[in-house]
Parts: C-alpha cells; structure tokens; sequence
C-alpha cells in the first residue's frame, strides 16, 4: 500500500495554556511522523499563544496561526483548513489526546475503505486526566440519514480524505462539527467507524458539549435551520439523537 501522504491536524484553541501542551505531545509521540499541526489561538487571554510558540520552536511540524479577534471554533477551523497543504485532515481539539498509534493504525483502515471519513472508539477522561471512561463503541458506518440520528462521531476521532471529499469549510454554527459532516455525507459515501480505541476525549467543565439543554437546542436547530428538515423528520431524528446520547454518556 502507498504511504497515505502528509496529514494535516486542525486544532482552534481558546484558554487552553492548561492542556494544549499535553495534546501536542500526544501528536509529537505519534507512530506516524508525516504531519503538520496547525494550532489556531483564537485570541486567548491566558498563555496559550506562548505555550504554542515554545512548541513550535521544538518541532516545526506545528504552526500556530493567530485570529485577529475572537470568532469561535468554527473560523478557527477554517482559518486552520486554509493554510493546510495535506491530503488528510485529522481534527484534535486542544484538550484531547490521542493514542501512539492513532494516524497509522486509522491511516491505514481508511486507506482500505471507500468512505470520505472514518472515526474511532474512545474513552472519556476527567479534566485533571485521572480518571479514565468506559470504552465508547462506534457502530461501524454512518450515511448522512444515519448520522442525523446518531452522536457516533467524535471530532477529536475524525480523519477526511480529500480525494474523496474536495475542499470543504465549517459553517458558523454551534455544532459546525456536526454540521459539516452531514454536509460532507449529504451527496452520498459513509463515514465508517474504527474499533479501536484511540482517543481520549477531556471532560472539561463549561466546554460547549457540556450544556445539555443548550445542545438539546441546538441539535435541533441544525435539523431544522442547516438541514432544512421539516418538524416531523426532525422530531423523529432529534428521538434517536437523543436516546443514543443518553446511552453513550449514562456512565463515565
């Protein structure tokens, strides 16, 4: 099999000085080198610029790129996708972490399917990154209707493959993540999904994920305001949505 080529990481970041350098680290100690990490600082006020910076004088692969204002996740994204020259896009956000062999063992499953992304199985940990979760299953692919329905696919567990997908941007929206994987499924292919476990997803207290009632709402607004689906399919799509959250998150 070719090598899959350079893979470019997206990280926003905002006040995460406290564990950007542990998330860093996790993709320094990678089994597979060929990648850039583009970090996007999304005018932090606390130190996260100058832990970036100190890594990126250790490793050249990283690259910090700095918002002029605040803009949320999703242009810090965007701003990450304009400047990547890979052919795959992996997604870390700053508090996460990922395994040694996460890149090579995913690079490789997904090079052997016909999906325009893959995802993996992973485990929750706490903020301090003590305790450690139950492993989270995937199921093992996801077409757009499936996904509307589904809480699967964790971004920090996301790898794209452009020859399959084209360009593609996050829209400005609360789950620009969510969001952009239906887009990207909406004209057809699947995502599939890795049984390995390979991620570990941080619990961080006040994260945008955390809120359930405010997720709740705006789940259902991406049905209806991005999906442009009609009451009665996003009724029922938001009833599967919701039992499947319950029962991947009614434990730690």
């Amino acid at each position: 099999m070719n090598s899959p080529g350079l893979v470019s990481i997206i990280t926003p970041a905002y006040k995460a000085a406290s564990y950007i350098g542990e998330t860093i680290h996790s993709v320094i100690e990678q089994t597979y080198s060929d990648w850039e990490m583009l970090i996007v600082d999304d005018c932090s006020p606390d130190d996260t610029r100058g832990v970036v910076e100190r890594w990126c004088e250790r490793d050249k692969r990283i690259k910090l790129i700095q918002q002029r204002q605040n803009s949320g996740p999703a242009m810090a994204r965007n701003a990450a996708l304009t400047n990547a020259k890979g052919r795959w896009i992996a997604f870390l956000d700053s508090d996460d972490k990922w395994l040694p062999s996460k890149l090579e063992k995913q690079l490789f499953f997904h090079q052997k399917q016909d999906a325009k992304i893959s995802f993996t199985e992973f485990r929750r940990i706490s903020m301090d990154g003590v305790k450690v979760g139950h492993l989270i299953k995937v199921p093992d692919s996801l077409s757009y209707r499936q996904l509307l329905g589904n809480t699967a696919i964790v971004t920090s567990s996301v790898l794209i493959n452009l020859d399959r997908t084209g360009p593609f941007v996050m829209q400005d929206t609360y789950y620009d993540d969510f969001a952009c994987w239906l887009d990207i499924l909406r004209t057809g292919g699947l995502a599939v999904g890795l049984h390995q476990d390979l991620l570990r997803y941080r619990v961080v207290g006040g994260s945008v994920s955390r809120n359930k009632y405010r997720s709740a709402k705006e789940v259902w607004k991406t049905y209806r305001n991005v999906e442009k689906l009609g009451r009665l399919r996003s009724a029922w799509h938001f009833t599967h949505y919701a039992i499947r959250a319950w029962w991947k998150y009614r434990k730690f």
